[in-house]
């Protein structure tokens, strides 16, 4: 018999699916007609390795072309991440590559036109360098009215997306930085903005704890806020195998009783927008019954700390903190310190910028009491916080049964010891809530009390959306951080020590940021970027105003943002009110630019848009000059994406794109040579920053854009002097000698002949050697408290790492996230900064105190507090003085953005957006594909018998949503997936509504959900609230 590889097995059997597939739609003669032919091509061809561009999963791929075109994608069977699986949307990439329906030329829409005229491509990007030159020059801000420095561009602003990759997202952020743009914003915001803030304030980093494939180990494992089998159904493979080969325990909690319910072993229905109560609920349980790991919390939690005297809880003060402050809708969060020790004087003279800065912001460290005794400590505190969240309470709030709260609460609590890990997984179901972070910093709370976090099979699964929305908060396209993290410029700060002092934690890793700041610094700038011109940071823009999307789309409103960029943005259906953004916002644009591979709603609101067909938008008024690139799809360029497990996997690319596509490093490096050459001759300060950019990249092929190994190299990092590469960011400094461009990536390329984001071995337990892993190739974070505090395993089952006494170092089966050669016997240094600070105990490096944040201030509040939805039927039960989050962000200035308020009669129902597995978030990487459109062809709204009966409608008729936004019609199902909820005695009902329809798509269409949805912001990061508000619905004809 002839031995087969793995791989050849699984190809083979891709050939029946595919053959399969193809007898249902086209009969059997063509079915055996191309599978032949997709044998004999892949014969001739030759395959490449590269990743899923869809969810964050990161789901391996294997493209096979011939002659530089694409025939055949499958899923690669060596990657340790999907092992060969491909869900729908995966299975169908080939037809998001070879498509008729893909933009192949340059589009230009002249001010006033009523149609498309083509260009030439470097015609257009002349156009584009002198456009952005003259708006630039004319409404450039260097200072404010005070004297401080801004430095910025606010009439140009930039929308991008999240499945571009890092080299390429790294190059363009230095480029809008470079020219001064603030209003710089990306899908990120719009998906997971409250992931970071929550994730920071409890553990130090704003990124998921663990790899997927480490839901394998969990005992028991809590979606909530996810769909994870429909939207993750790849990575939820991992969870299926830990129920069948390890017995570990599914619980799904969740207004809809979806596919991931249907694989639960037990589905708890709850109403949107009440996850705290129950969450606060399992909190209380767990402390009332003392059934926390009481060793993990005491030696790796903040819960001994004393908070001041002079703090007051929501329970003291009717819903509020202390220190509210109702004029400006904000907390003064000083009132929230611990009680401090004297702070122990410096030993020594600082003699370093990092030394220097850390020295003047130390302060001195919490008192504690390790017995949890005092009223004061964070434990007792977050007793009483909670104590009123029961499961009577949870059962008024949340709909949901004591008998059914119970069964969470007894088996989680199971779990709080030493051979016993949870994981909770959420996604979009948690992030978009105007109480977003705090939702996510509940479920840390509740893991840091189970003693979950750092260890095997433990920890928070933060699922991501788009392929490399991880890598685009790394290199953040966003308003609020420079690069890996660091908090962005603020207006103030006129200095780099300014700065420094603002952004800067004296104690734990953060206290390294000068050393970031620097290098990055030198990256830009380079030769030019001296300790006597504070390496250029002057040049640098400054934040002054609300730059996230929703302050930039109000500004384009007023006439202040004068012209757009969207790369892999379609803000005309994925932004809310998405009739607001077409009618007051687009139209008002000086010019836009779009590139992408296909013709968006965005690019074609001028003509398509419903506005225009009901006659309110007419395109010869609207005097927007529109450009339209023609993108290179995933599988015909290079580069590495980072999936939502931190790992960064490298792209090959496998075929020519069609006509003038290009990659999207190609239009930013050409670009940007153009605006250096506009440039080059100027003697206004304010032009130093893009004169000096450092931009050379030359390829071999100028028609391929910039080598991206030499990007690779400036984000990785190296020594000034020579060149050579660093080989992590322990080498970084602040004085000037090395330079990197992003230090959580340092390491990704440490020598020139190893780029680790393309390794591809899979073995091991993590994989360490498939792709690369930030920081420092660590795959599960916080890992020393996998050990106890003595540095041994808690469990034999669960040994991740521990303390070689021998060898006096950290091994075992991940990289330590911890200073290798700190034993655990090392004593915090009484006036030390940085690690120094902490004792070899402790952790949590990324934290000041090196302890797990359980009391962390976030902009509404240290503990999370039940607030109800800006829209609900029902007001606070909890605190009813305050119904809403007291710091949400309003827009009130934006038309026809009004908000329903509590009970309001006109919209009586809840409703819920969501996901599907047959489509993509706005729908232009699934609509113009007929597989996939196949499968699900029309909006659709899902109700139950019980709200089907009272409005008169059964499944396949249509229907009419309205909000006081818009409306939109769809289809009907009738179903039991969704329920109605009693609420104190009342029946409420709610509407379920996918996302993913448009007015533009080569194959299927349909109203915009985002019609429907309100702009308003959770305090911490600006989302919107789009998982839960009110709506009204009834029967129309179709």
């Amino acid at each position: 018999m002839a031995v087969i590889t793995r791989r050849e097995f699984l190809k083979r059997a891709g050939f029946a699916v595919t053959a399969a597939s193809i007898f249902g739609l086209s009969g059997a003669q063509k079915a055996f007609a191309r599978t032949a032919k997709i044998q004999l091509d892949i014969k001739k061809g030759k395959t490449y390795p590269t990743v899923c561009p869809y969810c964050s999963v990161g789901c391996g791929m294997l493209a096979t072309s011939v002659d530089g075109k694409i025939v055949h994608i499958e899923g690669n069977p060596d990657s340790p991440i999907n092992r060969g699986a491909l869900c729908s949307k995966g299975s169908a990439a080939l037809q998001l590559v070879n498509n008729p329906a893909r933009n192949t030329k340059v589009l230009y829409r002249r001010p006033g036109g009523t149609e498309w005229e083509e260009k030439p491509y470097d015609w257009a990007l002349d156009r584009v360098a002198q456009l952005i030159k003259e708006t630039r020059d004319r409404t450039f801000v260097e200072k404010d009215k005070d004297g401080n420095l801004i430095m910025a561009t606010p009439a140009i602003a930039h929308l991008g997306g999240s499945t571009n990759e890092n080299e390429w997202l790294y190059l363009h952020i230095k480029l809008l930085r470079a020219l001064g743009l603030v209003n710089v914003d990306d899908n990120a915001r719009l998906c997971h903005a409250s992931t970071v803030p929550a994730l920071a304030a409890s553990f130090g980093r704003g990124a998921m704890t663990l790899a997927v494939q480490d839901l394998y180990n969990s005992d028991v494992v809590v979606i909530m806020g996810s769909n994870m089998a429909e939207n993750h159904p790849v990575g939820f493979r991992w969870v299926l195998k830990a129920k069948e080969e390890r017995g570990a325990k599914l619980i799904v909690v969740d207004p809809r009783f979806t596919r991931t319910a249907s694989a639960a072993d037990k589905y708890v229905p709850i109403r949107p927008g009440t996850d705290i109560v129950f969450l606060g609920a399992l909190v209380n349980y767990i402390l009332q019954n003392d059934l926390y790991f009481k060793e993990y919390v005491v030696n790796y939690t903040n819960a001994p700390f004393l908070v001041n005297e002079n703090f007051k809880d929501t329970e003291d003060l009717e819903g509020l903190f202390v220190g509210y402050d109702p004029e400006k809708g904000a907390y003064n969060q000083k009132l929230w310190d611990f009680e401090r020790e004297e702070l122990v004087p410096s030993s020594q003279e600082p003699k370093t910028l990092t030394e220097r800065v850390a020295q003047k912001l130390r302060v001195g460290r919490p008192k504690r009491d390790d017995t949890l005794q005092h009223p004061r400590t964070v434990f007792q505190i977050l007793k009483r916080h909670y104590s009123r969240y029961t499961p009577e309470m949870v059962e008024k709030i949340c709909g949901v049964s004591k008998e059914d709260f119970l069964y969470v609460a007894k088996t989680l609590a199971e779990v709080g010891r030493p051979d016993k890990t949870a994981a909770f997984v959420y996604s979009m179901g948690w992030t978009q809530h105007t109480v977003g972070a705090q939702i996510i910093r509940t479920s840390t709370i509740l893991l840091g009390l189970l003693g979950s976090i750092g260890r095997p099979g433990g920890g928070i699964a933060a699922m991501r959306g788009h392929s490399n929305v991880q890598g685009a908060s790394d290199f953040p396209l966003l308003a609020n951080y420079l690069m890996g993290y660091i908090a962005f410029p603020q207006k103030g700060a006129n200095s780099l020590e300014e700065y420094l002092l603002k952004v800067t934690k004296p104690t734990g890793w953060w206290a390294n940021t000068p050393k970031y700041v620097v290098s990055l610094l030198k990256a830009w700038f380079g030769e030019h970027a001296t300790a006597e011109n504070d390496f250029g940071f002057n040049s640098l823009p400054r934040a002054f105003g609300d730059h996230t999307i929703f302050g930039i789309l109000d500004q384009m409103r007023q006439g202040i943002v004068e012209g757009l960029i969207q790369m892999g943005q379609n803000i005309a259906t994925s932004g809310q009110h998405a009739s607001f953004i077409r009618t007051d916002a687009l139209p008002k644009l000086k010019w836009m630019v779009i590139v992408d591979p296909f013709l968006t709603e965005s690019a074609t609101f001028w003509k398509d848009a419903p506005e225009v067909k009901e006659g309110k938008l007419k395109p010869e008024e609207i005097q927007t000059e529109i450009f339209v690139f023609p993108a290179a799809a995933f599988a015909e360029k290079s580069g590495s994406i980072t999936n939502t497990g931190r790992t960064a996997q490298w792209r090959e690319k496998a075929g020519r794109s069609p006509g003038d596509a290009r990659g999207d490093l190609y239009f930013t490096y050409e670009l940007g040579k153009r605006l250096k050459k506009l440039y080059a001759n100027s003697t206004n300060p304010r032009d130093w920053a893009i004169q000096h950019l450092t931009w050379d990249y030359e390829g071999s092929d100028p028609n391929e854009g910039p080598d991206i190994l030499k990007i690779l190299k400036e984000i990785n990092g190296y020594n000034v002097a020579d060149g050579s590469h660093v080989k992590s960011f322990l080498e970084l400094k602040d004085d000037g000698s090395t330079a990197c461009g992003n230090w959580i990536y340092a390491g990704i390329y440490p020598d020139p002949k190893t780029n680790r984001a393309a390794s591809r071995d899979p073995q091991g337990r993590y994989a360490l050697n498939w792709g690369f892993t930030w920081p420092a190739n660590r795959h599960i974070l916080y890992n020393r408290a996998s050990a106890d505090p003595n540095g041994r395993p808690w469990a034999e089952n669960k040994k991740l790492i521990w303390w070689d006494e021998a060898q006096k170092k950290w091994v075992g089966d991940d990289v330590p996230d911890f200073p290798a050669a700190k034993a655990p016997t090392a004593e915090a240094k009484p006036d030390g900064i940085g690690l120094d600070a902490h004792s070899g105990r402790d952790p949590f490096i990324m934290m000041a105190d090196g302890r797990l944040g359980i009391f962390a201030p976030l902009a509404d509040g240290p503990l999370p507090t039940h607030y109800e939805p800006v829209e609900t039927p029902v007001g606070n039960l909890l605190y009813p003085k305050y119904p809403h989050n007291p710091v949400t962000v309003y827009y009130k200035k934006i038309p026809r953005n009004v908000l329903h308020g509590v009970a309001n009669e006109k919209y009586p129902y809840i409703i819920s957006t969501y996901r599907l597995t047959e489509h993509w978030h706005g729908g232009a990487m699934s609509r113009n594909l007929p597989w996939l459109s196949e499968l699900m062809p029309e909006l659709f709204a899902e109700i139950s018998p019980e709200l089907a009966k009272t409005i008169g409608v059964k499944s396949g008729d249509w229907v009419e949503i309205t909000t006081e936004r818009g409306r939109v019609r769809a289809r009907v199902l009738v179903t039991r997936r969704i329920r109605p909820y009693v609420v104190d005695g009342r029946v409420y009902q709610v509407v379920g509504l996918p996302i993913h329809w448009g007015y533009a798509g080569a194959v299927v269409k349909g109203d915009i959900t985002n019609n429907l949805t309100a702009i308003v912001g959770e305090p911490n990061s600006r989302i919107h609230e789009s998982k839960v508000f009110t709506c009204n619905i009834r029967k129309v004809e179709g």
